[in-house]
């Protein structure tokens, strides 16, 4: 396996849009081993938790998007186990802003295999492992990461 980046991708010169021209976006629902634990991020945009995502980028895949996202902004290392299918946008038009603007959002749920220490975004971002209930919570405002983790196979006890 080639050595992973300690940079994080900036810019979006290698964006990929859809036919409408939303933002294409991949991410994981990076989960435990035993399914009974999802990993969330520091939100840098707002406050508050988040599921790993980014721009996907035309040089990769949707799944090499996703686990670079989740490498650079939570320091896993992952398998992708299922597809969890595109959600569309669920921002109101007035929440849209030139630097987050309309996207569609692939999702993957993954096994994290490995969590480093160091990594890419490690001092602007913390990361926590939460329960179902604990991320259910925690993503109320971004209802699109909220269908990615209801999606997914975490259990949910």
């Amino acid at each position: 396996m080639a050595a992973r980046s300690m940079q994080s991708r900036t810019g979006r010169s290698n964006q990929r849009y859809g036919p409408h021209g939303e933002r294409l976006v991949a991410g994981l629902v990076p989960l435990s081993q035993d399914k009974y634990y999802v990993l969330l991020i520091q939100s840098t945009g707002r406050k508050g938790w988040v599921l790993p995502k980014g721009g996907w980028e035309t040089d990769e895949t949707a799944q090499e998007a996703a686990c670079r996202e989740a490498w650079e902004e939570a320091g896993i290392v992952c398998t992708i186990a299922y597809d969890l299918g595109k959600i569309d946008e669920k921002r109101r038009p007035e929440q849209l802003t030139r630097e987050a603007p309309k996207a569609e959002y692939r999702f993957f749920e993954a096994t994290v295999d490995k969590q480093e220490a160091q990594w890419p975004e490690m001092g602007r971002r913390s990361r926590m492992w939460m329960t179902f209930a604990q991320a259910e919570a925690a993503l109320q405002d971004r209802p699109e990461l909220l269908d990615a983790l209801r999606r997914s196979t975490i259990r949910r006890s």
